[in-house]
């Protein structure tokens, strides 16, 4: 299995919207650190599994969506807690309708809060 991981980072802002959010629940800021991982048992004609430069331009365009953003304002988590978690399901589905994921078998998303936390989502495109 081969596997191709980018890493982007950016601060943003959210407040948890569960009961009992102890601190979380006011405005806080953190700088994730997005790391998308594509993973696929072949090469196409270029060697390539997906072209890194393709890849790259994901996460920036995640960067430039959700840096400096508070995530609460943002549609796609209206209706949802903006937790690392439910930010790794949301990346990954822009990821996976942005990139062309012919011959990637999964797409793995992980986001870093800090540095002793994180969440991943990941799955078949």
């Amino acid at each position: 299995m081969y596997t191709v991981t980018v890493i982007e980072e950016f601060l943003a802002r959210h407040w948890l919207t569960v009961p009992d959010p102890g601190p979380e629940g006011e405005v806080n800021a953190h700088r994730f650190r997005v790391e998308l991982t594509l993973s696929g048992a072949e090469l196409n004609e270029h060697d390539y599994l997906v072209d890194i430069d393709d890849a790259e331009t994901v996460l920036a365009d995640v960067g430039a969506r959700y840096g400096d953003a508070t995530l609460n304002d943002l549609p796609e988590f209206e209706g949802h807690n903006p937790s690392v978690e439910r930010f790794a399901r949301v990346v990954w589905e822009r990821a996976v309708g942005t990139l062309d994921t012919d011959g990637i078998d999964e797409v793995a998303v992980k986001i870093w809060e800090d540095d002793d936390a994180w969440a991943a989502y990941e799955g078949s495109p």
